[in-house]
């Protein structure tokens, strides 16, 4: 919890008066701790006035829709990345389409995510994610009912356009909904997303051979993103609804719309969050070689690779929360820069002897990604700065992940080592402390813009 002292400083909000006004989302209940304002209530991104229902349980099931999508945001993705043999196998996939098909989900972030402010300007928030989970299951069904290489690549496409939109959108709904509970709420879902992915990594290959067919262990996940709906229909009924009510003056005009790009805050949170992701993607995607080439075998190879994720979960969950209670995150980015930059000399020097160690300082390191996460919605006042944030950090940030893993595999076969890919992976953590410094002070993106 947020100590009353800094709560308000920290979520971006407004200290209370009296009442409290609530300036959100349309389609969703009045947060949790807060009372609406009966007479003047306020309008969201897109134009319409909160729905009026009881509070806890709004906010309850607001939560709950908010983990059951963050269960999805990595399934799709893991899930193929375990049975990549058998897709190449029973696709005929080149090599140049499977590298491809591990490039997409980087691509497919930053351009649909970029795409939804706008979304959210012209729809309310539950609309928009009760399109995306239908688009997410879809894509999955897509790309599991056909035998041709191109059209799998395209269902994978629009799976992760589904993914896209809910990574952007999920840090607008917990500043607005949950304001006074940004690093709690923000490490519920980053540390649900992480489960999410480790599960889906896990469970595939035997989902696979229990039916026979790599399919089974593609589309069980479709069922996953169906599930998530379920929350959010009642939502965005209540926000049609809204929105009908809704005057022309509750719309913003187009001349307040916040662009990041034009904020040195703004492109300081793209680049934290790209290269955070492109060492995340990178090590994802040759932990387990660095290790087989140490000499461990492969099986214990995978599990070191697994240590990383399995450890994450807490500190993803933690990490926000400790965020949220911090007025200058000065020392928690360099504390996870240190961390990050010892587990890579570490690797450098020492890759078998001392795995465990670069496995638990990894860990730590790359919970930069929920601290990221509890960011946005800190550096920002309203849910149209919010909206416009994440949007812009993401979008940007994952073109510059995507070059993570092609960079490091370049490096590797050029050189035959992994001295020159670990040197690399080190100047991309000097631009991201860089950046972290300068999003590590208290400020706000609507000063900027």
């Amino acid at each position: 919890m947020t100590p009353p002292t800094t709560a308000a400083v920290d979520a971006g909000a407004t200290p209370r008066s009296g009442r409290e006004t609530i300036a959100g989302p349309d389609d969703l209940p009045t947060p949790v701790g807060a009372a609406a304002d009966a007479t003047a209530p306020a309008a969201g991104p897109s134009g319409a006035t909160p729905a009026s229902v009881g509070p806890v349980a709004g906010g309850l099931l607001v939560l709950v829709g908010m983990l059951l999508v963050a269960l999805n945001l990595r399934a799709a993705i893991t899930s193929l990345g375990a049975l990549l043999n058998e897709v190449r196998d029973g696709l005929a996939l080149s090599g140049a389409l499977a590298g491809l098909v591990t490039t997409l989900p980087a691509v497919a972030f930053a351009v649909f995510g970029a795409l939804t402010p706008r979304l959210v300007r012209r729809h309310s928030p539950a609309r928009v994610l009760v399109v995306a989970m239908t688009i997410l299951a879809a894509g999955q069904l897509v790309r599991v009912g056909t035998d041709s290489a191109l059209v799998f690549i395209a269902g994978s496409a629009l799976a992760l356009a589904g993914i896209a939109v809910a990574n952007v959108l999920l840090p607008l709904l917990v500043k607005q909904y949950f304001p006074h509970r940004i690093g709690l709420v923000t490490g519920a879902y980053s540390m649900t997303l992480t489960v999410g992915a480790a599960v889906a990594a896990a469970a595939a290959v035997p989902v696979a051979h229990v039916f026979g067919t790599w399919r089974a262990g593609l589309a069980v996940w479709a069922g996953l993103a169906l599930a998530a709906l379920l929350p959010w229909v009642p939502l965005a009924l209540r926000a049609r609804a809204a929105r009908r009510a809704a005057t022309p003056a509750a719309v913003a005009p187009r001349s307040s719309r916040i662009r990041p790009g034009r904020t040195r805050l703004g492109w300081a949170m793209a680049v934290y969050f790209g290269t955070q992701s492109l060492g995340a993607y990178a090590i994802m995607g040759w932990l387990a070689q660095l290790f087989r080439d140490a000499g461990y075998r492969p099986q214990n190879a995978g599990l070191l690779l697994a240590g990383v994720t399995a450890l994450g979960v807490p500190i993803a969950l933690l990490m926000p929360t400790l965020a949220g209670r911090l007025r200058t995150l000065h020392p928690l980015v360099l504390t996870l820069s240190a961390a990050m930059a010892l587990a890579y000399v570490g690797m450098a020097v020492a890759p078998h002897d001392g795995a465990l160690l670069w496995v638990v300082l990894l860990a730590i390191g790359q919970s930069a990604f929920p601290m990221i996460l509890a960011t946005i919605g800190l550096r920002a006042r309203t849910t149209e700065g919010t909206v416009a944030l994440s949007a812009f950090s993401q979008s940007v940030g994952y073109l510059v992940a995507a070059l993570g893993p092609l960079l490091v595999g370049i490096l590797y076969e050029a050189t035959g080592g992994w001295t020159a890919p670990i040197g690399f992976l080190l100047v991309a953590l000097a631009v991201q402390t860089g950046a972290g410094m300068v999003i590590a002070r208290p400020r706000h993106i609507e000063d900027e813009a």
